[in-house]
């Protein structure tokens, strides 16, 4: 190898260096948007109590206290091509797609727990609430299976509406006995075909859902706290002699 040939090699390893450093390779492709659902206030079950009293009169029946008994939220199941952090569309034909350059924070079962544990302990209704990796023990355990968790043009030309379907199986956590098995849902229909808006409309369409458990729930282990305490009757005698 010639002298110049040898100088030529030395003096393209720092071009190369400084084209690297100075952004010659830059990617032009606009950063991924990350969208998060908010879940309710803590002084969301106070306000929705006080609702329900006669515009103008001072609320009078207090909420009912909550149950001695603690709940934990199972790993949350969602269905096909719904556990990614996509956020899925349904377009015409039966497609499944999903908006490109956004997407959760993380895929949607993981979304749908926090949202739930959230909900349910600012319900008032239980003494704790936990998630599926808490190490505490509990009570009561709620399994809940995403079927719905998308945007829906198919029902509109312009903005879509959005759809949440939850399945959901609350039992004793030890034994595992089923209490109640149910679904709830949550519609809302997008005020625009933009991405602010969609994800605004799978806020209100999840926390409607949602809230729906939370009722669902408490009732169900509050009937069986009831049966529970109720005596036993005695055994049925067999005749007299």
């Amino acid at each position: 190898m010639s002298r110049a040939t040898l100088t030529a090699a030395a003096l393209l390893v720092p071009c190369l260096t400084l084209a690297a450093c100075s952004g010659l390779f830059r990617s032009n492709a606009k950063p991924e948007q990350i969208y998060y659902l908010r879940g309710p206030s803590a002084g969301a079950a106070t306000a929705s109590a006080g609702s329900d009293s006669t515009a103008g009169a001072p609320a009078t029946a207090s909420p009912a206290p909550a149950m001695p008994v603690s709940l934990r939220v199972g790993r949350v199941e969602a269905g096909p091509g719904l556990d990614s952090p996509h956020i899925m569309l349904l377009q015409a034909d039966h497609r499944m797609n999903f908006y490109s350059g956004s997407r959760w924070p993380a895929p949607v079962p993981f979304v749908v727990e926090a949202l739930a544990v959230r909900t349910l302990r600012v319900s008032g209704e239980w003494a704790s609430v936990e998630e599926a990796g808490s190490p505490f023990p509990s009570d009561y355990l709620l399994q809940l299976h995403v079927r719905r968790f998308e945007a829906d043009y198919t029902e509109s030309a312009g903005a879509p509406v959005v759809h949440v379907d939850i399945d959901c199986t609350l039992g004793r956590h030890q034994g595992r006995e089923v209490l109640a098995t149910f679904s709830v849902s949550g519609t809302a229909a997008a005020t625009a075909n933009r991405q602010g808006e969609v994800v605004a409309a799978f806020e209100q369409a999840t926390g409607t859902a949602l809230n729906a458990l939370a009722q669902r729930a408490a009732q169900a282990a509050r009937l069986d706290l009831q049966h529970a305490a109720q005596p036993e009757p005695p055994p049925a005698h067999a005749g007299t002699p």
